[in-house]
């Protein structure tokens, strides 16, 4: 028995008119879109310009224009309306999926889930309807996994937290949820959300300014017995061997108050040095340095690359101490400890310039060094610097 063809939703009429819409959105002429969609052109003139009628009782309707919207062009990964139209021509011709599939240059799957989404209730294929179809799938409003996995964006707001970079984070999902693929999210997935204020995504703020620079001779002061970088033996420079650190301060407001930042060149391990009274001079650093280094098994102290500041004016006292060679940077070389630049950059999320060091006292710089040593590193294959440093220092026992 032959079935009973299913009209379109509001009818032939109102179907045409949909496409009429549409196409003129797309830019097509009226006379071409009426010759397209089957209508006279009067009547798409009226449809678009709108008309005023009499009816039986001699009272004046108007009709409004139907309301044109242009359609934002969609990316070319997606289907065309001019592609479903082959399609449903080549479906009618008894052509199969992967034969269409070639016709059209796409994927064998991307035709039959074509096919199998947007056919009819009575499965046949129309390629005007699948359109339409399609187009209300794209601008139904889709909430975030953020938001829709309580688990998911307790880990995400936890890393973020931490100063983990997206990058960081998206490594690191897929490594606690190995397996669960809707879990795993980009870098760009977590960068959307955090610039999305429809989610409770949020990553603490980077202050950056423009360093001031000033002249050598009033930053530095005169160094005796300096050994310079191209003087550091040949194992420093391809990482491989561990134990051969770059240091630097970080300044506080008005140059007053200071930290000291060290930094294992091998594992990128990060040391926090904390100054008495936050005072920078060559006194508080060499004693500070002292007891970092001294803690260290010798074989993880081998060798310390500094810039020309006069803050290490006792580096003879300091190589005496504790075994460790001092070299120096050539002035205005901050490449030179790159390293130690890149680490000084991050600790700017904890330590903003402008504020005073001192009010951080040393067991909380011990828990940044913590936090920063617990991060996942991409230059290190995505290791871990404490793990890096644990397993060296199980090496050395």
């Amino acid at each position: 028995m032959r079935q009973r063809r299913r009209a379109p939703a509001g009818g032939v009429q109102a179907e045409k008119q949909r496409r009429y819409v549409r196409l003129i959105a797309q830019g097509v002429s009226n006379a071409e879109v009426c010759r397209m969609v089957g209508i006279n052109r009067k009547t798409g003139t009226r449809w678009r310009y709108g008309r005023s009628v009499l009816n039986s009782a001699g009272e004046v309707l108007h009709y409004p224009p139907v309301t044109i919207t242009p359609e934002k062009p969609r990316s070319r990964r997606y289907l065309s309306e001019q592609e479903r139209v082959m399609i449903a021509d080549l479906l009618a011709a008894g052509n199969t999926v992967r034969a269409i599939a070639g016709e059209l240059r796409r994927s064998p799957s991307t035709i039959s889930r074509e096919i199998r989404r947007n056919a009819g209730l009575d499965r046949r294929y129309r390629p005007h309807q699948a359109q339409r179809a399609a187009r209300e799938r794209a601008r139904r409003p889709r909430q975030r996994l953020l938001v829709l996995d309580a688990v998911l964006g307790d880990t995400v707001r936890e890393l973020l937290g931490q100063r983990w970079s997206p990058e960081q984070v998206g490594h690191e999902l897929a490594v606690r949820f190995a397996g669960q693929h809707r879990r795993c999210l980009c870098t760009e997935s977590i960068y959307q959300a955090i610039y999305d204020p429809g989610v409770d995504v949020t990553r603490p703020a980077r202050r950056r300014r423009r360093r001031r620079r000033l002249r050598g001779e009033h930053r530095r002061g005169r160094l005796v017995a300096m050994r310079m970088i191209g003087e550091r033996p040949v194992e420093v420079q391809d990482r491989v061997q561990a134990g051969h650190w770059e240091g630097d301060l970080i300044m506080g407001t008005g140059n007053r108050s200071a930290i000291g930042t060290l930094v294992e060149r091998s594992t990128r391990y990060l040391i926090l040095l904390h100054l008495h009274d936050g005072v920078s001079t060559a006194e508080t650093v060499a004693e500070a340095l002292g007891t970092a280094l001294g803690s260290l098994p010798a074989a993880l102290r081998r060798t310390l690359t500094w810039d020309q500041g006069k803050e290490l004016a006792q580096h003879q006292q300091i190589t005496a101490e504790t075994g460790t060679s001092v070299f120096f940077c050539d002035p205005h070389s901050p490449w030179q400890r790159g390293s130690n630049e890149n680490m000084n950059g991050l600790l700017r999320d904890y330590f903003p310039k402008g504020i005073d060091l001192t009010a951080f006292t040393a067991s909380e710089l011990d828990q940044v060094a913590v936090e920063v040593n617990r991060r996942p590193r991409k230059t290190l294959d995505w290791s871990r610097p404490a793990d890096l440093f644990s397993s060296a220092l199980v090496s050395c026992a």
